[in-house]
């Protein structure tokens, strides 16, 4: 895969729409706007191949778990794309009619926004850098996996993962691992019915269904709309190559039907089994009924105002930092290797929970006697770190990171399908949101580890072959 040179000149375009957002700064509305779109043109830049060509080792339908696809829409539409609803509140649109009242406009927020809008266009940019320079396709491969395995490998992984997340979670000092198991076993899961299908093996099919079916009941009762919407996401990602019209036609407005019920679904399912203390079954039952049977307009459009995007508490944090509260350089990044060291070696290793929303209280985004979790985002951590630059190196080293793991992936699992559909996108799945640095430092480097050691068993069994 070679660049289009001169290479540096081609990056520099990235960079274009936040030159401008800041050539307009002083009207804040037309700032915002063109730092918006901004993100567009930078993934119009990306799927061009202007800079550096796609993957051609694949076709487009067969790579969208690869970093450049499905970890760039996900991670920098939600960091950077969700804002618009919240933008549109504060000029007045006030409800999913549009109606409002355009009068009663906060312009000191106005201008707030636009400027953490400028360093989420910033953070695109430095994502997209940091991610293509590090794009190197085709891998050369090492190990094999026979093609006819793939599928039963699949499944074996999906069912021996199932059994292991409840002992992580049940072992005191494993927990932090539970979660890696379970997206790991769910991702192997949902691969093996994507293969079983087309295969028409009636047996795996039947026990790949069950699996997905059981996993996405899960997702529903769990409160949180995030496991619902991957889990309906990646099945049609898995099943696209063989099913193309098929997973247009129902996917897309499946996930577009899913953003506006949601919502209004997870409100009243968390009013009951959270605050009335009802069994999830009964309160799934209840919030699906409610959802069905009536439309809640407000709770649809405070979801995407307050809950889709996370603008409104970055606003808090420009506010505080640096006026009254200094950069903190290199302390996050500190407080991220301390993350790393498990508890049983540092019984007394600070929470870091409290490390995180220390930084939260200092801001004033919460109180102190206030219970709630309010974590800043990855960007954000970037921001407190260092400003402009330290938005521009984090995010750098996000979409390093993001691509050398999963070439990594692929080159000790025998290519895409075992690497970055399997193993990369089950067990860095915490790469597509991005979390506060020690959460994410923390939750890389143990999955790392975790990917070598399955590397390390699948060769002891044979199921990897060195070519």
């Amino acid at each position: 895969m070679k660049e289009n040179g001169p290479a540096f000149m081609r990056y520099l375009i990235l960079y274009l729409p936040w030159v401008l957002s800041l050539l307009f700064a002083k009207d804040p509305i037309v700032s915002y706007f063109i730092a918006w779109l901004g993100s567009f043109f930078i993934f119009f830049i990306c799927y061009s191949g202007w800079i550096k060509p796609l993957p051609t080792d694949r076709t487009i339908g067969e790579q969208l778990m690869r970093p450049i696809f499905l970890v760039q829409i996900i991670f920098i539409g939600y960091m950077a794309c969700s804002s618009i609803f919240y933008f549109l509140n504060l000029l007045g649109v006030n409800d999913l009619s549009g109606a409002g009242d355009l009068f009663a406009i906060d312009y000191e927020k106005v201008a707030l926004t636009a400027e953490c809008q400028r360093y989420y266009i910033l953070g695109h940019a430095a994502f997209a850098t940091g991610l293509i320079i590090s794009m190197r396709y085709p891998i050369d491969h090492k190990y094999k996996i026979e093609k006819e395995k793939i599928a039963n490998i699949l499944l074996i992984i999906a069912l021996i993962f199932l059994p292991l997340t409840v002992l992580a979670y049940t072992i005191s000092g494993l927990a932090q691992f539970a979660h890696q198991f379970n997206s790991l076993s769910f991702i192997a899961g949902t691969l093996a019915l994507a293969f079983a299908i087309p295969l028409k093996k009636v047996f795996n099919t039947l026990l790949c269904l069950l699996l997905y079916v059981s996993n996405f009941y899960q997702a529903l009762t769990s409160g949180f709309k995030e496991p619902i919407i991957v889990s309906v996401l990646v099945l049609g990602i898995f099943l696209y190559p063989n099913y193309k019209k098929i997973v247009v036609l129902t996917f897309i407005p499946t996930l577009l039907m899913l953003f506006v019920l949601l919502p209004t679904f997870n409100h009243i399912f968390r009013e009951n089994a959270w605050g009335e203390n009802a069994s999830a079954n009964d309160a799934y039952k209840i919030a699906l009924d409610a959802t069905i049977n009536r439309s809640d307009d407000e709770s649809n459009w405070g979801f995407l105002v307050y809950r889709l995007s996370e603008v409104d508490m970055f606003t808090d944090f420009l506010q505080s930092t640096p006026q009254y509260i200094d950069y903190y350089n290199f302390q996050l990044v500190q407080q991220s290797l301390i993350s790393i060291v498990p508890r049983v070696l540092w019984p007394s290793k600070p929470f870091t929970e409290s490390l995180v929303m220390e930084r939260v209280y200092n801001a004033g985004v919460a109180s102190r006697s206030s219970n709630v979790s309010a974590k800043p985002a990855y960007l954000v951590d970037g921001y407190l770190s260092g400003g402009g630059l330290g938005v521009f190196l984090a995010l750098f080293i996000y979409g390093a990171a993001v691509q050398l793991i999963s070439q990594k992936a692929e080159f000790l699992f025998g290519g895409y399908v075992m690497g970055t559909a399997l193993i990369f996108s089950g067990l860095f799945q915490i790469f597509w949101r991005g979390l506060s640095f020690e959460f994410l430092v923390n939750s890389v480097f143990w999955s790392y580890i975790t990917m070598m050691v399955i590397h390390k068993i699948l060769r002891m069994k044979n199921i990897l072959e060195e070519i």
